[in-house]
């Protein structure tokens, strides 16, 4: 559902993309951001729409667990942020050292490199999707 807000003369506009006990996947003016809930005394309400419209199932997006051997293809964060471009596709071909993501930590921008050359087999995590440290990004293989 998209709700407008008017805070000090600005216009936002908010979408509640998914919300999980004391977590919510949210928009505000088409960028994304997880919101902790605190101090909710009430369940979140249920959204219910006619019959006749398809409704998808969706799950608020969430970074893999695990880590390969060191001098793997797999990518893992380094550190805790936020992805903000992945910049291959599954099937592409990459080279050690290229560019294949850009995450955000700490306000700064960090670089992920590939660390092997080979094709991209999986991506694990989508733009907008907060990772822990050791969460896998991608493998290549």
């Amino acid at each position: 559902m998209i709700y407008k807000f008017n805070i000090d003369e600005q216009q936002f506009e908010v979408e509640i993309a998914n919300m999980e006990k004391e977590a919510a996947l949210v928009y505000v003016n088409g960028s994304p951001y997880t919101v902790n809930i605190e101090n909710l005394e009430v369940p979140a309400p249920v959204v219910s729409r006619p019959a006749s419209v398809p409704v998808p199932k969706t799950k608020a997006p969430v970074a893999a667990k695990a880590a390969g051997p060191v001098g793997s293809g797999v990518i893992a964060a380094p550190i805790p942020g936020l992805i903000i471009q992945i910049k291959v596709n599954v099937g592409d071909s990459v080279k050690a050292g290229q560019l294949v993501a850009i995450m955000e930590a700490m306000k700064m921008e960090n670089d992920i490199t590939a660390p092997v050359s080979g094709t991209v087999k999986e991506i694990l995590v989508q733009k907008g999707v907060d990772v822990s440290t050791g969460d896998v990004i991608m493998v290549i293989g």
